[in-house]
């Protein structure tokens, strides 16, 4: 950076003495025509105190700065960084760069967002552009399938998009259809998907990596896939609608995760599966009082339709369980009540088993992605009891209910370890931030690909 400020004639270092340059994260402040360089514009990217600096703030800086200059179509854009940088730190700035030019305008005749014609990385090895590209395409994979609009993203296109994937990065897929499901008794996935017109999917992907043979999955995967939540006959407000494309976003999470992983071509055996269905009010829909026989064969009371993803997510968690999988973790846009208690931008964290859940605590943290450990103490179990069946599908009343939804997962799990992420805030963002459009954000991505990885090279 020194070499560049000489080069200008000192005047970076005149605009930080003036104030006009700050270091805050994610400011981007343009210096047009600059003399001295060959560059038409030169943008100088914040990134806050040196002491806070993370993976996150690095990805959201080089996402702010992609994001700023994709407002104008550039036939190409090099970005420097500090030197100092490790290569784990490299490539997560590759990736921000990939997602901050890719905006959420897909049906928009006028982009808001021109993705760069050629991006350059100067003085970054080309491996590490390689694996940050790869990270970057995976987060806009999961970010794209959010941001479709729901006649165009419904169980059967999802499966369809998971099959391109599946070909392209050489991942065996599976797909059941609504005849597979019947047969493996999955009868409380297929109630949900009765009052649409769109037949329910789940979809099973497995990844081996180098070196790994026939055996159990080390991890596995788990999306909620509920292509678009009407409520169903607990029928949501017409604002609460609204937003509801994103409610596949755990599923996209988890085919966005396994592509990377496929794709940096790490050392890990690994199996996905993705519960595909639209909850709506056909003439056929499932009802309040309803109860439902679930495929590892508990019964559940229905006392609210519109709790439907954990319904969804039961008979998938079953069916990986009989894979023999060292752990599960699920994300899925579950509950509206771990909004209220963590805001928009931090997921819940919920498991049966601490050291499994402290590893992904750490794998976010090293990806700079904010989450939190709640609860999941026995004396919430009884509030899921029924009277009628083993249990119902809501708890008693609206309190705690980001854990009852858990304890509820924690029924079809059994002794496996497992760790459930309530996305249902930082998934879908309504508005723009400095780093990012509004829509699908594709969060935890990162850190999924962080705990596969492991712990990153020390960073400076």
């Amino acid at each position: 950076m020194a070499a560049i400020d000489a080069a200008l004639g000192g005047i970076l270092s005149r605009l930080a003495t003036e104030g006009e340059i700050t270091g805050k994260a994610c400011e981007c402040v343009p210096c047009l025509a600059p003399a001295g360089i060959a560059a038409k514009q030169l943008l100088v990217v914040g990134l806050g105190k040196r002491e806070e600096l993370d993976l996150g703030v690095i990805y959201r800086a080089a996402a702010a700065a992609a994001k700023t200059l994709a407002a104008r179509k550039r036939t190409a854009v090099a970005f420097l960084a500090d030197g100092s940088w490790s290569t784990r730190q490299l490539e997560h700035a590759v990736a921000g760069a990939a997602v901050g030019m890719v905006g959420q305008d897909i049906y928009r005749k006028d982009k808001k967002r021109t993705p760069f014609g050629t991006t350059i990385w100067l003085a970054a090895p080309a491996d590490a552009v390689e694996r940050g590209t790869h990270l970057g395409d995976g987060i806009n994979l999961t970010r794209r399938l959010v941001n479709l609009a729901p006649d165009d993203m419904y169980p059967q296109a999802f499966a369809d998009e998971a099959s391109a994937v599946a070909g392209h990065l050489g991942i065996d897929i599976e797909v059941w259809d609504e005849t597979r499901l019947a047969k493996e008794r999955c009868g409380a996935l297929l109630a949900v998907s009765r009052g649409s017109s769109r037949p329910p999917r789940l979809v099973i992907m497995r990844y081996r990596g180098p070196g790994r043979r026939e055996g159990s999955p080390e991890l596995a995967l788990v999306g909620k896939g509920v292509t678009f939540d009407s409520g169903g006959l607990s029928l949501k407000p017409a604002d609460s609608m609204m937003g509801m494309k994103c409610d596949m976003a755990g599923a996209a999470t988890m085919l966005g995760t396994i592509a990377t992983i496929a794709a940096l071509k790490l050392p890990v055996d690994v199996v996905a599966a993705m519960g595909l269905v639209e909850n709506m009010t056909g003439p056929a829909a499932y009802k309040v009082g309803d109860v439902l026989t679930a495929r590892n064969g508990l019964t559940i009371e229905v006392h609210n339709t519109d709790a439907e993803g954990r319904l969804v997510l039961a008979d998938v968690l079953d069916v990986v369980r009989g894979l023999e999988p060292g752990r599960i973790i699920d994300a899925a846009t579950l509950t509206g009540a771990c909004m209220v208690a963590l805001g928009h931008d931090v997921a819940g964290l919920f498991s049966n088993n601490q050291a499994s859940c402290d590893q992904l605590v750490a794998a976010a943290k090293t990806a700079g992605e904010p989450v939190w450990q709640m609860p999941m103490f026995r004396h919430y179990d009884p509030q899921i009891e029924s009277d009628v069946a083993d249990i119902k599908n809501v708890g008693d009343g609206r309190w705690g209910g980001a854990i009852t939804a858990a304890k509820f997962l924690e029924r079809f799990v059994g002794t496996t370890p497992w760790t459930h992420i309530d996305i249902a805030g930082p998934a879908f963002a309504d508005k723009p931030k400095p780093w990012s459009d509004g829509g699908g954000t594709g969060v935890m991505v990162r850190s999924l690909v962080e705990l596969v990885r492991g712990s990153p090279e020390e960073t400076t």
